[in-house]
C-alpha cells in the first residue's frame, strides 16, 4: 500500500513544494494516470519493496527551497527518461509526461545547478593545470564560504533577538 501512491506523492511533493499546484491540474485525473501507468510497468510485483524507496528517502535531507529545486529537477528528468521508452500513444502517458516538462521548465535553474554539480565530480584533481586553477581560486572560494556562513550567523542571532524564548 506504501508504495502504491509513491509516484503521486513524489510529484505532489514537487508540486506542492513550489506553488505548482493549479486549477487545471486535476490531482485526481494524475493520479488516475499514475495508476495505468503503474499496471504498465506492473509495479505491483513484490520486488518493488526490496531495498525501499528510491527517491523519497532522498528528499527528506534536502531541505531548503534552492536545495529541494537541485535533486527534484534530477528526479523529474529521470522520471522522463524512463517514460520515454513507453509507449507515447497512451494518452495516461502522455498527461504525465506533459506535467512533468511543465514542471521541469519551473526548476529550470535547479538543473543547471545539477550539471554543474555533475561537472565538477569529472574534473581531474591530478591534473597539475587544474590543480594550478583550483590554487589560484582558493581565496575566492573560502571568501565566498565565509559570507555564506556568516549570513546564516545573522540570521541565527537576529532571530534569536527576536525570539522571547
Amino acid at each position: 500500500m506504501a508504495f502504491q501512491n509513491y509516484s503521486l506523492f513524489v510529484l505532489s511533493i514537487i508540486m506542492i513544494s513550489f506553488g505548482h499546484v493549479e486549477n487545471r491540474l486535476n490531482l485526481l485525473q494524475l493520479q488516475n494516470d499514475i495508476d495505468k501507468l503503474k499496471a504498465d510497468f506492473n509495479s505491483s510485483h513484490s520486488d518493488v519493496a526490496d531495498g525501499g524507496p528510491i527517491f523519497t528517502e532522498r528528499l527528506k535531507s534536502w531541505t531548503e527551497r534552492n536545495e529541494k529545486e537541485i535533486i527534484l529537477s534530477q528526479i523529474i528528468s529521470m522520471y522522463l527518461e524512463m517514460l520515454e521508452s513507453t509507449d507515447r500513444s497512451k494518452d495516461h502517458v502522455r498527461n504525465i509526461t506533459e506535467e512533468l516538462y511543465t514542471l521541469k521548465k519551473s526548476l529550470s535553474d535547479g538543473s543547471k545547478k545539477m550539471e554543474d554539480l555533475k561537472d565538477l565530480t569529472k574534473l581531474q584533481m591530478s591534473d597539475l593545470k587544474v590543480q594550478r586553477k583550483a590554487v589560484n581560486e582558493l581565496f575566492s572560494v573560502l571568501q565566498k564560504l565565509g559570507d555564506t556562513s556568516s549570513s546564516h550567523k545573522r540570521k541565527r542571532s537576529q532571530f534569536q533577538r527576536l525570539c522571547k524564548c
